[in-house]
């Protein structure tokens, strides 16, 4: 068992030390730690460019403790980056790629960060946004830094920025519970949340989730379809396969079924991290048969949001793999709930991984007994410090040692944790909760159905009803006949009263970057439609 209280116990501590430095030092100096398109990165080739990278940031005049967002494509600069900040004790701030200029600026000007760094193919996004800048002292641009408009900001090349370092091997004086990172929260519930870590929490994670759970080894070979600005993708794509000297593929583009089938059979890799609405895509595909491509595949892992029973055990029945299905968050960093292997049960988040206690409380903060709805609270050192700028919100998140999660959860006898859906998500049909998780579970298990959203719905009465919006599979239209069937499907799966009293067909709904359903904003256009 490992001394998981010996992670976080350590004064003076930098977490590129662990990394980075103990791979080289084990003698991986030569082996390949990341993959992306025609480029590799190995752990010698990481810790030279990080230590030229923190210093020559440090040539620039940005020392300990600036912040750098982090605006950056998987690519092998990503974690040349990120090391290198964390080595000159600069937190990095990763942003998801996938936003609007209006969004960048909010975050930008949020983190009051001096340095960003962008890559060529995002810069004409964000740079309308640079103006507005008050805190911005320097862009460094992945790629051509010509191809951007910085106005009286200075601009240097990421190549510039690593030249102008040494390769002299150092690490500065940090502390293990010394801010190390920042992570902006999804915005699923609202405007983004900047979330504090610490460098201890990403050994720690490791150390719990990816040693004692996946059982992550030197010869894997990991693929994460979950980007690394993602808490989920930084844990699955990087920490994780650094923590034992592992190898990483990296994919700069979007996660399609097609870019997804391409890299596990180029790659043959042993470990794939996806997400639930992208296991039902690659579901659907002919692809999906033994392997999904890779002879070496020996484990896959979902998270983000709650992975559906059928989705998990027809990805089982055509693929051989298991996935194992969890939950973790930005707060928490990873994984703290897990299905392990030999101990699955589709339909459910698994037990508390090492490291962690849950509980489930009602609205008095009662613990709840066997089959009751509350709220999921979790323990763990992994938990970051607290929300920037946020004071209300960190204190009603970060209770003592609990964290709130905001999900609702029900504890079964066995033990096994399910997950019913977000408390603002949540909403009682003749007195009884109901799940949008199960109700859309129910949905998405019928034939015709690749997606499905569920909110409560006034009826002419005033009470509330599920009312569903749903994505069709191709070849499947809308009608009266398909509308019955659905409704069938769900009572007999989920429930009589849990039935959708209202299906609305979409080409798609709206997600965050990471792939989680934003019902709130089903709820807004819902409430703008009755009105």
């Amino acid at each position: 068992m490992v001394n998981l209280a010996a992670v976080t116990e350590r004064r003076g501590y930098n977490a590129a030390s662990d990394f980075v430095d103990a791979n080289v030092a084990a003698g991986r100096g030569n082996k390949i730690a990341f993959k992306e398109a025609n480029n590799t990165l190995t752990y010698g080739e990481l810790q030279k460019q990080s230590c030229r990278f923190a210093s020559g940031l440090a040539a620039l005049g940005f020392g300990p403790e600036t912040r750098m967002v982090v605006l950056a494509l998987d690519t092998i600069e990503f974690p040349v980056a990120f090391w290198g900040a964390i080595r000159g004790g600069i937190i990095p701030i990763p942003l998801n790629t996938l936003l609007s200029t209006e969004q960048y600026a909010y975050m930008i000007e949020d983190s009051r960060a001096p340095l960003l760094l962008v890559s060529e193919a995002l810069a004409k996004t964000v740079e309308p946004a640079l103006p507005k800048m008050s805190w911005l002292k320097a862009v460094i641009v992945i790629g051509d830094k010509k191809i951007i408009s910085t106005g009286s900001i200075p601009a240097y090349s990421f190549d510039d920025v690593v030249a102008k370092g040494k390769a002299d091997l150092f690490t500065a004086p940090t502390l293990s519970d010394e801010v190390a990172f920042w992570l902006y929260s999804s915005g699923s519930t609202g405007a983004p949340k900047g979330t504090k870590h610490v460098h201890s929490s990403l050994m720690f994670t490791a150390k719990s989730y990816a040693e004692q759970v996946l059982g992550i080894r030197e010869d894997d070979v990991v693929y994460s379809a979950a980007k690394l600005f993602f808490a989920y993708g930084l844990g699955n794509a990087m920490t994780f396969p650094m923590s034992v000297g592992a190898t990483t593929v990296l994919l700069a583009g979007r996660p399609t079924p097609d870019s997804v089938f391409e890299i596990i059979k180029n790659e043959q890799p042993s470990i794939f991290c996806g997400v639930p609405t992208l296991y039902a895509a690659l579901i659907a595909d002919k692809r999906a048969t033994k392997g999904a491509g890779s002879a070496k595949l020996r484990m896959c892992v979902s998270a983000g949001e709650a992975l559906p029973q059928h989705v998990g055990e027809n990805w089982k029945r055509q693929v051989g793999v298991d996935i194992l299905d969890g939950i973790g968050s930005t707060e928490m960093l990873h994984i703290f709930l897990s299905n392990r292997p030999g101990e699955i049960r589709y339909g459910t988040s698994g037990k508390p991984v090492p490291g962690y206690d849950a509980k489930i409380l009602d609205e008095h903060g009662k613990e709840c007994s066997v089959d009751e709805i509350g709220e999921l609270v979790v323990r763990g050192a992994s938990a970051a410090e607290g929300y920037w700028n946020q004071r209300e919100k960190s204190r009603r998140t970060f209770a003592g040692e609990w964290t709130y999660t905001g999900d609702k959860y029900v504890r079964d006898a066995d033990g096994f944790l399910r997950c019913c859906g977000r408390t603002d998500d949540m909403f009682k049909v003749s007195g009884i909760w109901v799940s949008p998780v199960e109700v859309e579970a129910a949905l998405i298990s019928h034939e015709a159905v690749l997606e499905a959203a569920v909110i409560g719905h006034e009826d002419s009465d005033g009470l509330l009803k599920p009312k569903a919006y749903i994505v069709l599979k191709q070849g499947f239209a809308s009608d009266d006949a398909l509308f019955e069937s659905l409704k069938a499907h769900v009572k007999d799966k989920a429930g009589a009263w849990k039935y959708p009293r209202w299906i609305d067909v979409k080409a798609e709904l709206p997600k965050t970057a990471t792939g989680k359903i934003q019902r709130f904003k089903l709820r807004e256009e819902d409430a703008g439609t009755s009105a």
